[in-house]
């Protein structure tokens, strides 16, 4: 998204530039960071995988952490191993905890693996108990057996701000062995929105959306049903998974502009995050490789204003009002908040099949490649394909559309909202068609079938990329740089709140390059405002300092990518982006993997380049 225009766009566009500006500090995406500065997430267990010998564990006896023959660990080669004797005998495990105050959660979770020789179905004559400090947690028995680990999980959050032993004792009877096999062991603690992961794959994967709605006669409300079939990638068990309803930012909790109801495939938990993150609790845990199937009733009302969900009179724009599946990674569930000043946004590549059953008198614009087919009693449903996408996002209303071909064989389409010109139209179209051209050579061949433009001089962000769909003024600068938001957000992914500067600094050196501009001398006019401002800041942060996002964001983030290109030089700087988005296609960028690939096309240490230019990560 481009906040503002770079180019003055006569009165009515600085009248909206001041009117953001005076809106958008006080968002209430700055609620963000105090909650995180209150709770550190940590993960307080070591060793929790034995993989690192025995300490800090005590155990009864040597053999108790092992990776002798007999059993098998749940990751890694090693594991405790309590009991399994046959005889009378009791094994424990233990350490020292520390649980920190401040936070609203903490879980533990261990994995455990229990086999017995007890044919009993009603006695428990070989027992496991975890405990903290004095405190019994959970007992299990020779009654739990199981073929392989199941994960468990208890609430241990008022330990909080204590430091106990976490135990494990097992004990057996006289006879018939039963082993009590424990891996992986830790307690998480977190705020309770984020638990932390040790595991970095992103998951839940391969998402594949099935939509059905229909309009009112105005084309700002919709209902009907979408359904999301995933699977999960990731080592650890899912045992829930979070729908992002973003646009319940534009609203309140009493009065959501996205409604979901009757899930199945699943049970709906609590709303969160102002109401924009839905927990669904699956019925078992999904292991590695596992699909599942969500499916429930959808409802969006469009609020007023010319927003990107909004309406602008007659002309809806719909953009993040589907519920899309939000993100675990290494760092846990991405409930980030919303935040207008830019994007929160971070979804894994996905399939959509959409179908907008809507009146005939309305055009509907939309993500992916679109048929019309006549409806009943006068209406059109529209029925849009998209693969490998991170988002689907359409508009509705009396557009007058103009179309065309780029050079390379993208079809183009215009929609302009009445009061646009049809000489501003044209030359709209032209931008578009040459902008997806230019960044295709450069970074790769644009792979979304049609791309369709919607444009309003009212809208007061400038202008909104959405895969193969975005909204925007009548700007040559911001169309190319939404454009080019199609490779640096769209085909390259990244995590939009966290690391903003990969898909807007990158975009915007796109656009530099696309209109001929070389970024001469920028960075000599660079001034920080604090050694705190950084490019590679969350929208965290800029929320907080939203006057400086634009500048710092966009601005020193280009030249930091046009300084890059002198070090580089020319051919190797255009060498390593095509590359890097080549080996990102469909994936996802970070900081970390840039910054190598970078270091590695060049035999310059680029060290001091990235402190110079506040780059890190």
């Amino acid at each position: 998204m481009r906040p503002t225009p770079h180019k003055a766009l006569g009165a009515g566009a600085l009248i909206v530039a001041a009117v953001a500006a005076l809106v958008l500090p006080g968002t209430p995406a700055t609620a963000g960071p105090a909650t995180a500065a209150a709770c550190t997430p940590a993960q307080v267990v070591t060793n929790g995988g034995f993989e690192s010998g025995t300490s800090p564990w005590t155990t009864s006896s040597s053999t108790v952490i092992t990776s002798r023959t007999g059993q098998t660990a749940h990751g890694g080669s090693s594991y405790a191993w309590l009991d399994g004797v046959g005889g009378t005998h009791t094994d424990t495990l233990g350490q020292s905890v520390t649980i920190p105050s401040g936070c609203g959660t903490a879980t533990l979770s261990f994995w455990l693996h229990i086999d017995t020789a007890e044919t009993t179905s009603s006695t428990a004559y070989d027992k496991l108990t975890a405990k903290l400090g004095g405190t019994t947690l959970a007992t299990y028995s020779n009654l739990d057996k199981n073929t392989g680990y199941v994960k468990k999980s208890v609430d241990v959050s008022s330990f909080a701000g204590q430091t106990v032993n976490l135990s494990f004792t097992g004990t057996e009877d006289s006879s018939l062995q039963t082993s009590f096999v424990l891996d992986d062991i830790a307690l998480d603690t977190s705020d309770g929105s984020t638990p932390p992961s040790t595991d970095p794959t992103r998951t839940p994967a391969a998402p594949s959306y099935t939509v059905n709605l229909s309009s009112d006669t105005s084309g700002t409300v919709w209902t009907g049903h979408e359904s999301v079939t995933f699977t999960n990638a990731s080592a650890t068990a899912l045992g829930e998974v979070y729908l992002r309803l973003w646009d319940n930012y534009h609203g309140s909790c009493d009065a959501m502009p996205v409604t979901v109801g009757n899930v199945t495939g699943g049970t709906a938990g609590a709303l969160s995050v102002a109401c924009t993150a839905l927990r669904i609790d699956l019925p078992s845990p999904l292991a590695q490789g596992q699909s599942a199937t969500l499916g429930f009733d959808l409802g969006i009302t469009v609020p007023s204003g010319a927003d990107r969900f909004g309406h602008d009179g007659a002309f809806s724009f719909v953009g993040n009002a589907l519920p899309l599946l939000a993100v675990r990674d290494s760092a846990g569930w991405h409930l980030d908040p919303y935040t207008d000043n830019g994007e929160s946004f971070y979804s894994l590549a996905a399939d959509f099949k959409v179908t907008l059953d809507h009146p005939g008198s309305l055009l509907v614009p939309a993500t992916g490649t679109s048929t019309d087919t006549p409806g009943s009693s006068g209406r059109t449903v529209t029925t849009a394909t998209a693969s490998k996408v991170r988002d689907f996002a359409w508009a509705a209303g009396p557009f007058t559309k103009v179309s065309g071909t780029s050079a390379a064989g993208v079809p183009v389409n215009v929609y302009s909202v009445s009061g646009i010109s049809s000489s501003s139209a044209q030359s709209m179209l032209s931008t578009a068609k040459t902008a997806v051209d230019a960044h295709a050579a450069r970074f790769g061949a644009y792979p979304y079938g049609e791309l369709d433009a919607v444009i309003d001089n009212n809208y007061w962000f400038g202008g909104m990329e959405y895969p193969g769909f975005v909204l925007d003024l009548v700007s040559t600068t911001a169309l190319t740089h939404e454009i080019g938001h199609q490779w640096w957000y769209g085909i390259v992914g990244d995590d939009e709140y966290t690391s903003p500067w990969l898909d807007e600094a990158f975009t915007d050196y796109s656009t530099d390059l696309a209109l001929g501009k070389t970024g001469s001398n920028c960075w000599s006019s660079v001034s920080w405002a604090s050694s705190a401002e950084k490019i590679t800041n969350s929208m965290a942060y800029w929320d907080a300092h939203s006057s400086r996002y634009s500048t710092v964001v966009y601005g020193y983030g280009k030249c930091a990518l046009h300084d890059l290109r002198r070090v580089l030089g020319d051919t190797a700087m255009a060498k390593l982006l095509k590359d890097y988005a080549s080996a990102h296609w469909y994936g996802v960028s970070t900081t970390a993997e840039f910054k190598a690939a970078a270091q590695a096309a060049t035999s310059t240490d680029l060290t001091s380049f990235w402190t110079q230019h506040r780059i890190e990560g």
